[in-house]
């Protein structure tokens, strides 16, 4: 039988990560997407909406990137087709993946703490 844990859509939530991926590297050529990384995919519990979370490199316009792959949604939802074997493909709807921005935010307010809490040397913890 299915394995306990990891259910069926999460297995298709992550092969249409890794399809989207080859499709916005290797067939988008709107300049204004630049380069980015899928780094999720929240599929809905019906499977009829897939959120694609993605991340811009530096440099790269993330508002712009996420406008430009909406609008190739469709397009990429027929390439999408092709390659995953679905009775019903999910709508895309791509979105900016801000965590690594809250992560390094965190990580340097935490840093400022850790540096102002360290006791001199020789001073006890």
């Amino acid at each position: 039988m299915g394995q306990t844990g990891y259910s069926r859509s999460i297995r298709v939530a992550d092969q249409i990560q890794r399809e989207v991926a080859l499709l916005v590297a290797r067939e988008v050529t709107d300049p204004r997407v630049g380069e980015v990384t899928v780094s999720g995919v929240d599929l809905s519990p019906d499977m009829r909406h897939a959120k694609v979370l993605v991340t811009p490199a530096r440099g790269t316009d993330g508002d712009a990137s996420v406008e430009a792959l909406n609008h190739a949604a469709g397009f990429l939802r027929s390439r999408l087709g092709r390659r995953v074997r679905m009775r019903r493909l999910p709508r895309l709807v791509f979105e900016h993946d801000r965590t690594l921005e809250r992560a390094l935010r965190i990580d340097a307010l935490i840093g400022g703490t850790r540096v102002a809490a360290r006791p001199a040397d020789g001073e006890p913890c």
